[in-house]
């Protein structure tokens, strides 16, 4: 599988056109039994369908065939399906292949073209947009690096930070009414105010989104020492936590779906105002159009949304999949235009722009 990160570079790299036939082999895969059993099979018959398109094309030269399947064969070697996510995808090409594990469905599809199908890697990429998440106690903050569910302690730029606290006699200061608060105390001031510069420091060099979870009070005193933490995007009262990455991604896993439910309502409202100024192009033949023009600020597209079409007269016209001069892979040529001309490219659940087409875009200008 391949290990690489999926960044904004790496993504242009994979959008960089090749020699035709560029393969894309997508298989939606299971993380356990008994649905992962009939993984092995779809995938092999996947890829004797892309094989069998290779020796059926004309305009693929015997070099270029005989190379291809050579990297499709070598590309299966390197699948590791005992520990699939849910979606794979297989690219091969003259001289290369790459193996990506994504951990969102993919459809099951092979597509021969002059570009990888590139959108399901946008689309985890953007799902899985990295965010932190800063748990706060009184003698401990750390400090969290998220994607999708997945979240690994980062050390290092002063984190984590503990604090030594003093040697209290406890039971002598119960008995002169002496006994420090644990957020009042100037120690714990001093050590949340060092805590609030570091954070200040990363969010500086890796501006995220930013999560903070702790009790209460140790928020508040955050707060009210700093100001690095008041740029979060949500904080989380969560008392007695700890700081263990499993038991932070479940204290913060809610309010993190709940911002991805808020980015899709945010983004209904822009389509809106975007249409009330006749800013707005839906459906897939207008969006093109808006596209290949560099006019689009931002493309919202439907996870699933897959259309063949036929370029006739300049506009797209819907088509069945495998005709002559059909365009099978119309939506991710989109995506990757879009991106190339420097458009926000944002994927939305199933049904969510039913009224506009599937897909749609808000313009410049």
């Amino acid at each position: 599988m391949h290990a690489a990160e999926l960044t904004p570079a790496v993504l242009a790299e994979l959008r960089r056109p090749r020699r035709y036939p560029a393969v894309s082999v997508l298989l939606p895969t299971h993380r356990s039994e008994p649905d992962n059993t009939q993984d092995p099979v779809r995938l092999r018959n996947l890829v004797a369908e892309a094989k069998n398109r290779l020796h059926a094309d004309e305009a693929v030269s015997r070099a270029d065939r005989l190379d291809v399947v050579e990297q499709l064969d070598r590309a299966l070697t390197e699948v590791d399906l005992v520990h699939a996510e849910d979606g794979l995808v297989i690219y091969a090409a003259p001289g290369e292949h790459q193996v990506w594990s994504l951990p969102r469905p993919v459809p099951s599809r092979v597509v021969l073209s002059e570009t990888f199908l590139t959108r399901n890697l946008v689309s985890a990429y953007t799902a899985g947009a990295p965010y932190w998440v800063l748990t706060v106690a009184a003698d401990r903050v750390a400090l969290f690096s998220g994607s999708g569910a997945h979240l690994a302690e980062h050390t290092g730029a002063a984190f984590p930070l503990d604090q030594v606290r003093p040697d209290w006699d406890v039971e002598r200061q119960e008995r002169i009414g002496d006994v420090p608060s644990t957020f009042r105390d100037e120690e714990t001031r001093r050590f949340l105010r060092s805590a609030d510069t570091a954070l200040a420091a990363v969010l500086e060099a890796d501006n995220r989104p930013l999560y903070v979870l702790g009790e209460a009070a140790a928020i508040s005193l955050l707060d009210e020492v700093g100001t690095a933490a008041k740029r979060a995007t949500a904080q989380v009262s969560h008392g007695g936590l700890g700081h263990a990455a499993a038991a932070v991604a479940e204290a913060v896993r809610s309010t993190v779906a709940e911002q991805g439910s808020k980015a899709v309502t945010e983004l209904h409202e822009r389509l809106d105002q975007a249409q009330g100024v006749k800013g707005l192009a839906a459906g897939i033949d207008e969006v093109w159009q808006t596209v290949a023009e560099g006019r689009a600020a931002l493309v919202a597209v439907e996870e699933d949304y897959w259309q063949p079409v036929r370029v006739t007269d300049n506009h797209l016209v819907p088509a069945a999949a495998g005709e002559p001069d059909v365009r099978e892979d119309m939506v991710d040529e989109i995506v990757e235009r879009a991106l190339d001309t420097g458009a926000k490219v944002q994927f939305v659940p199933t049904g969510e722009l039913d009224a506009r087409g599937h897909i749609a875009a808000v313009l410049r200008y």
